[in-house]
């Protein structure tokens, strides 16, 4: 089948060895997350300011969840691998974004009891046929050998498309949008979670998720996405 559809890089078209895998001169265009950065947020520094520094967002608004990591700046090549993975149907690129994310996460997978995806709404699911947070899990459960749970949350309000909405907006969208099962709870019952999306825009999605796991009887939840947005550091002409 290669011979006939050969791989190829999502990012320029150029050929490559495996699918879902980027060519070496678009990797260099991916912006990683690194040290230093806040130990809450995990909002990279523009210098590094000591061991222990937050960020002025989590001593404003401090955050339900106990620490949120992202492998990518959401910017040029990382949105548009979203954006394919997202609404292209792309889902062979989850296991190279999953890697990414499994290295921006190593402390994280290595305190979590369980897996937990962001969920969609049953209607958006029917349409879209698939979730790109389940996907990213999945081979990160596979990888680290911590159980995935992807039904352990359910988004029980068909919320309106975050994208486009302002930080105060998308905060009043997300009021209620999760709830774990009744039956469902002795699952997370004293258990440290890892909650997965792929992007942390303004975290009110993963605070709103994070609030219901732990009325839901999870220990402590941490937050691993795949990219992260940050328009103080990077601004996206394709914004």
């Amino acid at each position: 089948m290669n011979v006939l559809f050969p791989p190829t890089c999502p990012g320029c078209g150029a050929f490559v060895e495996k699918s879902g895998t980027i060519c070496a001169e678009c990797w260099q265009k991916l912006h990683f997350i690194t040290k230093p950065y806040c130990p809450v947020m995990g909002t990279p520094f523009t210098y590094d300011p000591g061991e222990g520094f937050l960020s002025g967002e989590a001593l404003q608004s401090p955050p339900p969840f106990q620490r949120a990591r992202s492998a990518v700046a959401h910017f040029g090549l990382a949105r548009s691998l979203v954006a394919r993975l997202k609404y292209g149907d792309r889902t062979d690129l989850a296991p190279s974004m999953a890697e990414w994310m499994i290295i921006a996460g190593k402390e994280l997978l290595d305190d979590a009891d369980v897996i937990v995806p962001i969920p969609l709404h049953y209607r958006r699911f029917l349409k879209r046929t698939y979730n790109q947070a389940t996907e990213l899990s999945r081979h990160i459960a596979k990888r680290s050998g911590k159980p995935l749970q992807p039904f352990l949350l359910r988004r029980r309000k068909n919320t309106r498309q975050q994208v486009g909405l302002l930080r105060k907006a998308r905060q009043r969208n997300m009021i209620g949008a999760f709830l774990v099962p009744e039956k469902e709870k002795a699952k997370i019952k004293d258990k440290h979670v890892l909650l997965v999306d792929d992007v942390f825009t303004t975290g009110s999605t993963v605070r709103s998720a994070t609030k219901a796991l732990l009325r839901g009887g999870a220990k402590s939840v941490d937050v691993l996405t795949f990219s992260r947005v940050l328009p103080e550091l990077y601004e996206d002409p394709t914004s």
